[in-house]
């Protein structure tokens, strides 16, 4: 049997955008598939069904246990392919460790990486989605591209335990944290939108997150009566599983957002400082929310110290996009 190697070490959002790909590789060559990602996000790329083997790498900055990590890779089998999706100097160093005569690396690969390659799949393009750019790699070995992306996903069950006898006819999810405080919309809006859940729509709202954003969780929920805060209560995968059973995800430009559109949840997103069309959910059927008080800045910090991109979407323009999108599926 055919042997892969699929080197995609970061982040939760990067590991759900190459899925799709990484799906479309099994399934045409019907290979073995191993995947090398961080110790912090193993645990999700666990869940995917068309892997077979995960190959923890720690951070580079543990040096000693990443060099390591290398040696022991580099003691494996021959891979009939690597295939490295993230087109750093420390997943390049990955690829090049394993023992393959045949080394892929993405269109935008950086930092150098492009030496420990046997060649690129395509030319560089960043206008375009994530997941189109990981699909460079099927357009390189003459593999079709799907028509719709493929998340396989083997996810544990996670009982929610609510209460049918309160008469919620939905059951909405908000994820109100992100790595950048730049995406975050603010939490006291949050808190408003779940209010106006509960009150005008009869929805049960849950609220998912790290153990770090148990105390956001909070907040959130003393605006309802019957919410539930899941905020440290879940792993990512039973995340995921609650995600399934969901209506509607309202969530920052963030992992759980790409989890979402993974887990065929409809996704509202107030989105910030960087693109939709790179970065956003994948897909018609989710809707961003957005203003033009600034252009898109891509930073961490905001620059003006005022957060005016995020303060600038009122719950107003949130409700009203929750409302036209459970319109569309028939669900109010």
């Amino acid at each position: 049997m055919m042997k892969i190697l699929v080197v995609k070490l970061s982040s939760f959002g990067d590991t759900l955008h190459a899925l799709p790909a990484v799906a479309a590789l099994k399934q045409h060559y019907g290979a073995e598939v191993h995947w090398a990602v961080q110790p912090n996000f193993a645990s999700i790329v666990r869940c995917f069904a068309c892997v077979d083997k995960v190959i923890e790498i720690p951070r580079p900055s543990k040096l000693k246990e990443y060099f390591k990590a290398l040696n022991a890779i580099h003691k494996l089998d021959e891979y009939d392919m690597v295939v490295d999706f993230q087109g750093l100097m420390k997943s390049a160093l990955v690829a090049r460790a394993a023992r393959s005569k045949k080394r892929i690396g993405p269109s935008f690969a950086r930092e150098g990486s492009p030496l420990f390659y046997h060649a690129l799949a395509g030319k560089r393009n960043k206008n375009r989605h994530a997941i189109e750019e990981c699909y460079d790699i099927l357009s390189y070995l003459g593999i079709s591209i799907p028509l719709e992306p493929k998340y396989p996903l083997t996810l544990p069950q996670y009982d929610l335990q609510y209460d049918d006898s309160t008469g919620a006819k939905l059951h909405i999810a908000i994820a109100p944290k992100s790595r950048w405080e730049t995406k975050d919309w603010p939490i006291d809006r949050f808190a408003l939108l779940a209010e106006r859940l509960e009150r005008e729509l009869e929805a049960i709202v849950y609220v998912i997150g790290g153990p770090g954003e148990k105390e956001l969780g909070n907040k959130i929920i003393a605006s309802t009566k019957q919410g539930v805060n899941l905020c440290g209560v879940t792993s990512i995968p039973q995340t995921m599983s609650v995600l399934k059973r969901m209506d509607i995800l309202v969530s920052n430009d963030s992992g759980p957002m790409h989890m979402g559109v993974a887990t065929g949840v409809p996704v509202v997103v107030p989105f910030g400082p960087t693109s939709p069309e790179r970065t956003g959910p994948f897909g018609s059927s989710n809707i961003v929310v957005q203003t033009n008080v600034c252009p898109p800045c891509r930073k961490r910090v905001c620059p003006k110290g005022t957060m005016e991109y995020m303060s600038s979407i009122s719950v107003d323009m949130v409700y009203d996009a929750i409302r036209s999108m459970l319109e569309r599926l028939g669900k109010i």
